[in-house]
C-alpha cells in the first residue's frame, strides 16, 4: 500500500498509516480471491481534487467520499489500481453519521479495496454482497456494522 497525502490537511489523524494498512490488509485478506498479492496506491485528497475526478471519470459534477480506480490489463504486474479519498466529505459525512472519523476512514478503505478486487453495488444482490463483506470485515477490526450501528460477529460465504 503506497500512502500520498494528495490535498487537504490530513495531519490531526493520528496513526494514519496504520488505520489505512489494517483496514486494506484486513480486506485483501478475506476478499481477494485469487490474488497472492498486489499493489494499492491511495491518495489522500480534497473535496475539490474529488470532485474534479468524479466529473471527469463518472460525470458527477461533486465530491464523493471515495473513488476507485481499477489498474485493468495495462496495469503493472500486482498493481491493483487506486483509490482516492476527500478528507472533507469523510469528515461530514462521519459528523452526520455520528461515528468517528477514523472509523469512517476505514470503512471507506475497505469500500475502495472491495471495489478494486472487483465487487461493486450496481444491482441488490451485489450490494447485499458487498455490504455483508464491508460488515465482516470492519468488525473484524472492532468497527460496528456502519449500516445499523451494531458489532456484528457473524461471517458470510
Amino acid at each position: 500500500m503506497e500512502i500520498v497525502e494528495d490535498d487537504g490537511d490530513w495531519s490531526r489523524v493520528e496513526g494514519l498509516d496504520g488505520l489505512i494498512h489494517s483496514a486494506a490488509k484486513t480486506a485483501f485478506e478475506r476478499a481477494a480471491e485469487g490474488h497472492q498479492t498486489a499493489i494499492v496506491s491511495l491518495a489522500l485528497s480534497s473535496d475539490a481534487i474529488v470532485a474534479e475526478l468524479n466529473e471527469r471519470f463518472r460525470g458527477k459534477a461533486k465530491p464523493t467520499n471515495v473513488l476507485s480506480f481499477p489498474a485493468g490489463d495495462g496495469g503493472l504486474d500486482g498493481q491493483l489500481g487506486d483509490i482516492i479519498i476527500a478528507l472533507e466529505t469523510v469528515e461530514r459525512e462521519a459528523d452526520e453519521q455520528g461515528i468517528s472519523f477514523e472509523h469512517h476512514l476505514q470503512h471507506l478503505v475497505v469500500h475502495g479495496v472491495l471495489h478494486l478486487l472487483g465487487y461493486d453495488h450496481e444491482t441488490t444482490a451485489d450490494a447485499e454482497r458487498m455490504e455483508a463483506l464491508e460488515i465482516e470485515i470492519l468488525s473484524k477490526l472492532g468497527i460496528a456494522n456502519p449500516y445499523t450501528g451494531s458489532l456484528e460477529t457473524g461471517n458470510i460465504d
